[in-house]
This record gives C-alpha cells, sequence and structure tokens, in this order.
C-alpha cells in the first residue's frame, strides 16, 4: 500500500517523506504524537540544505524556526561581549535545535552554524505555535514530549560528570560507525577541537584520551579512525570494562 494522501500531499508541499515522518516521530522532541498530529505540525514545514560553513541564524537575532538535521553537523555557540566564542553543541542527525527560542519573542541568545554540508527540517516558529493554540491536545502532547527530552539533556550532563575522557571519546566514535560489531574504519566529521568542545573537554585532553584508547583497540591517522571491535568499544564507553582517566 501506498502512503496516506494525506502524507502525499505532505511530501509535495514540504518534502518530508513517509520515512522522514518515520524518523520525526523518534526525534525525541516529538515523541509521543500521533502520525497525523506529526503530520499537522509538519505541514508549513521545508527540507534545505545548506553547504559547510553557513551561519543558519545569528545570536541576537529573533529567532523564527525549529530546526532538525537529517544529514550533517550543526555548532550552536555564543560570542562574548569580548568575542570570545564558546561552543555550545556540535548536534547531528535527529536533533533538534532553536526549539526553546521560538517562544521567546525576544532576540536568541545563542548562535548556529553548518560545520558540514547539512540538510535540514526548518519548522517556521511562528506557524508551528499557530498549530499549537488551535489544538489543545496536540499542546499537552508536544509539553510532555519537551519535558522528557530535557530531562534526557540532563542526563546526558551528568554523563559528562561520570564518564571519563576516554569513554566519553569512545562512545562518540562508536555513534559513528555504521556497525554494532566488528572492525570498523570512520572518518572525523570535522575538527578535534569541535569533538572536544561536544564532549566537554580540552583538546590537549582529546589527544591524550584518544591515545589511551590504543589499548581499546582504537588507531588514528589523520581524521582517519580505525577500530578493531566496536562492541568492545562501546562496552568500554559505557563502563563495562576498566576505567580510564
Amino acid at each position: 500500500m501506498g502512503a496516506p494522501l494525506e502524507e502525499d500531499w505532505l511530501f509535495r508541499r514540504t518534502g518530508i517523506g513517509p520515512e522522514e515522518l518515520d524518523f520525526l516521530g523518534q526525534v525525541p522532541l516529538f515523541a509521543g504524537l500521533t502520525r497525523a498530529q506529526l503530520a499537522l505540525l509538519m505541514s508549513d514545514a521545508s527540507v534545505r540544505r545548506y553547504g559547510g560553513g553557513t551561519t543558519l541564524f545569528y545570536q541576537e537575532e529573533a529567532a523564527k524556526s525549529l530546526f532538525v538535521i537529517f544529514e550533517g553537523w550543526v555548532k550552536v555557540f555564543r560570542q562574548t561581549p569580548g568575542g570570545r566564542e564558546i561552543v555550545i553543541a556540535v548536534l547531528t542527525r535527529g536533533e533538534p535545535f532553536g526549539e526553546t527560542t521560538i517562544f521567546d519573542p525576544e532576540a536568541s541568545p545563542l548562535g548556529a552554524f553548518a560545520v558540514t554540508d547539512a540538510r535540514l527540517l526548518v519548522v517556521p516558529g511562528e506557524r508551528f505555535i499557530a498549530h499549537i493554540r488551535d489544538n489543545s491536545d496536540l499542546a499537552l502532547r508536544l509539553l510532555a514530549a519537551m519535558s522528557a527530552h530535557q530531562h534526557r539533556l540532563v542526563q546526558q550532563v551528568e554523563q559528562l560528570t561520570v564518564r571519563s575522557t576516554s569513554e566519553r571519546l569512545a562512545g562518540f566514535l562508536c555513534r559513528l560507525c555504521p556497525e554494532t560489531t566488528g572492525a570498523a574504519e570512520i572518518d572525523l566529521p570535522f575538527d578535534k577541537s569541535l569533538i572536544a568542545s561536544r564532549l566537554g573537554m580540552q583538546p590537549e585532553s582529546l589527544s591524550r584520551a584518544l591515545a589511551r584508547l590504543r589499548a581499546h583497540g582504537v588507531a588514528a591517522r589523520g581524521s582517519a579512525i580505525m577500530i578493531a571491535d566496536v562492541a568492545a568499544l562501546l562496552r568500554f564507553s559505557e563502563g563495562d570494562v576498566g576505567k580510564g582517566a
């Protein structure tokens, strides 16, 4: 059977196909929404491609859209009055950003930048809010989903404090692997300083952590990373075997 007629309409209008609608249903921000509610919420969205190096929105700019990453990596950052850039997060597939600022008429406290070529879902904030205002059930479900999403973010912060730098890096490398078992070779998607920022460590700490992972079957040659056993590295990242510094 083909997709329901309303989903055919959604694809023609926005570029969101049935598989991508399935994917959005798995994004924590939208968990709990019915498929029909999700299609309604996405009816004014669009799928867009951005080249690496593109600024998606600037700090102090009025936030106008919610984004979800389909492909690529995005840096969310804040510029201090002294001109120093603080990386808040480096995000990838399935991760949303801009979701909190669209509810605030004031300027966004953050900026966003496409680190690599990226394919993004862009949902106009004004229409997003209008759909929520017109449908109380949708509003309650989305509120519950956002609450659960914030809870998961808190858990991620807690993990950064209890896991060693080596475990954090091991987990990051495992998430880049296409398979969960056997050997793998991957390319780091962006420079190591950004990876360090994503993992909550200094660049020099990242280099030391990478060196320590040699004992767990990880070898590095430039941006290429060779992993002898992905499953074993994943177990290490979760604290199941040994402890690194």
